[in-house]
């Protein structure tokens, strides 16, 4: 009788505990790094991971940079072999906690918030503070939207003087996940 008590309990807890989680693997991150009067630099990648602890707000993300698609297949190219280096650097990760947000308290209505944490690219880590996102729930899914802007530069990242005008140090970049009960 003990054991079927326990293994109750036991059950229970563990369902509990993963009801605190929501992922995706079909994360959408988009950047730009365009300049005015030149070609549009622009990629999106729709294969990001991405998992939310609702109990602490822990949030993390990973995206493939070989999964970033740009209009032009040669850019796509320069960008893998000359910018991000993505045999070297195969991963971009994002590991924050979403600030003071009751998530039991979302809806359908839009709430904002925002989220600290750290972004490595390129080998490099960096902190990125007051990111703003907007959350809220659709059915059983957590939608969560942001963007922020960082720059090349903060990643070790050099851009050829021969298309330095044609490639802004400056990347926005904007991001959209759907996720679901794990």
């Amino acid at each position: 009788m003990k054991k079927i008590i326990f293994l109750t309990l036991f059950s229970v807890s563990i369902s509990t505990i993963a009801q605190s989680k929501y992922l995706t693997k079909t994360g959408l991150l988009n950047f730009e790094a365009s300049v005015p009067s030149f070609e549009e630099v622009a990629a999106k990648n729709n294969s990001v991971t991405a998992i939310l602890n609702t109990e602490n707000g822990e949030f993390a993300a990973l995206a493939l940079v070989k999964g970033f698609r740009f209009k032009n297949a040669l850019m796509e190219e320069h960008f893998n072999e000359n910018y991000a280096e993505s045999d070297e650097f195969p991963k971009a990760t994002f590991k924050g906690k979403v600030d003071a947000l009751d998530f039991d308290d979302l809806s359908n209505e839009e709430s904002n918030t925002s989220i600290d944490g750290s972004l490595t690219f390129h080998g490099v880590t960096k902190q990125i503070k007051d990111i703003p996102l907007t959350l809220k729930m659709e059915g059983d899914k957590i939608i969560i939207t942001g963007n922020f802007t960082v720059l090349v530069s903060d990643f070790d990242i050099e851009i050829p003087k021969i298309v330095a005008n044609k490639l802004s140090n400056k990347v926005d970049i904007d991001f959209r996940f759907e996720l679901v009960k794990k």
